[in-house]
């Protein structure tokens, strides 16, 4: 429900008729400010902002004939105003109308973004408390390495994620700026106290300089600050295809009653919500390479950006929305396979202790290099042979000659692995 509500939400945002209706607040905010200088009478703005309106059917009427949204849809506004149009659009251009709407389109949809980041992060917190015990496996180079717990691991992703949203939010703080500068930016028929109560009105402030337009590298910015953010959650998604894969099975995604994997193979329960977010995520990095392009316009402005950002703003932003909603699904309803977990940690009899047996042995006194050898061997037979690490070291005359069978058995305590997890814990407050 909360999904399609912040979908529902985003989408409205960037329909085609609240561009318009964005387009309205910035022309009827406009009017405020000239009205509160005393420049047009009180009463027209009053006015203006209590019967200005359009249809969407009206302004594309008339853009068929005069090929000029903004135009059209002035032209259709004025309509509904009398003589009071003439105070609507006074010294302005298109653009203070396009870029200053646009900035208020983003900032509005940065709120539901930054209340999905929150979302995500209390329910990784949450699964977080759940594990910080649960012993796992950790992994480097796809091979199974050393003994962790699977909270830590959840505790890695709360970090990157936490950053992330941080790196959003001055990206949405920095493209928080519009402008009401009218032709190339001088300012030439408007005052600048104009474009400061407007910005202050529509909350943002104004850009330190326009060209007729918003330099475009903020926008460039933002869409990099959404791209990190799918790209992170690609990460989280690949790391669970990995851990349901049918020899791992330490993860799986939750399957609902009725749910179907295969339409060949009933056996199957696949991580299709996490691949779904994997692909997701090349669509919005994609997107970020076309705001990248997009700076550089030539001389004060063009609007080669336009049609490009018409496209890759409504869709990154209504993605990184779908994709922080599935992936909250997907933390909210995983299933933890403890037991597969513990299973893997002793795989070949536990040669993920390889290095506690190593430290163990040199401080008996042997070189790094003559311990590294004693165990790298025992280790590889085990693991080449489907043998048992532990038991070729208990076999090993090099290995008993200075440990004890007791010390042998400590190699393998797991617990050994985790006395400073709670410091791990305490830097996130968990």
């Amino acid at each position: 429900m909360i999904e399609r509500y912040s979908r529902e939400q985003m989408a409205k945002i960037w329909d085609l008729n609240s561009k318009f209706n964005y387009y309205l607040e910035v022309e009827l905010a406009v009017c405020d400010a000239y009205a509160q200088l005393g420049i047009i009478p009180k009463e027209a703005a009053g006015y203006i902002r209590e019967n200005a309106k359009f249809s969407l059917e009206r302004i594309d009427e008339i853009e068929k004939e005069v090929r000029h949204d903004v135009i059209a849809f002035l032209t259709c506004v004025n309509e509904s105003l009398g003589d009071y149009g003439r105070y609507v659009h006074m010294g302005m251009t298109s653009s203070d109308v396009i870029d200053t709407a646009f900035a208020v389109q983003i900032k509005d949809s940065a709120k539901i973004i930054v209340k999905d980041l929150e979302a995500v992060l209390d329910t990784l917190k949450n699964l977080a408390k759940q594990h910080r015990e649960t012993v796992c496996i950790g992994r480097s180079h796809g091979i199974i390495a050393e003994v962790m717990t699977f909270g830590v691991k959840i505790c890695s992703w709360i970090d990157i994620l936490e950053r992330q949203k941080n790196n959003f939010e001055h990206a949405a703080e920095q493209i928080r700026v519009g402008q009401i500068s009218g032709p190339v930016g001088t300012y030439s028929n408007i005052s600048p106290d104009i474009e400061k109560i407007t910005c202050e009105n529509l909350g943002l402030k104004p850009a330190r300089i326009s060209t007729q337009i918003i330099a475009r590298d903020y926008h460039a910015y933002f869409m990099q600050s959404l791209a990190l953010i799918a790209s992170v959650i690609e990460q989280f998604a690949t790391e669970i295809r990995h851990l349901q894969r049918t020899e791992v099975l330490e993860l799986e995604e939750g399957f609902k009653k009725g749910q179907k994997g295969s339409s060949a193979m009933p056996h199957k329960k696949n991580p299709v919500l996490s691949e779904n977010l994997c692909g997701l995520a090349r669509v919005v990095r994609a997107n970020s390479i076309a705001a990248l392009e997009n700076i550089p316009l030539w001389h004060e402005r063009d609007i080669s950006h336009s049609s490009a950002e018409r496209i890759i703003f409504p869709d990154s932003l209504t993605l990184i929305d779908f994709m922080l909603n599935r992936f909250n699904e997907i933390v909210e309803n995983i299933v933890v396979h403890k037991d597969n977990m513990l299973k893997n940690t002793n795989k070949s009899g536990g040669i993920v202790f390889s290095q506690k047996a190593l430290l163990t042995l040199v401080s008996k006194g042997l070189t790094r290099e003559e311990a590294y050898a004693i165990v790298q061997k025992n280790a590889l037979d085990a693991f080449q042979n489907n043998g048992d690490f532990k038991a070729n070291l208990q076999n090993d005359l090099d290995v008993t000659r200075l440990l004890t069978q007791e010390e042998i058995e400590n190699i393998f305590d797991k617990q050994a692995f985790l006395g400073h997890i709670e410091e791990i814990y305490s830097r996130f407050g968990i």
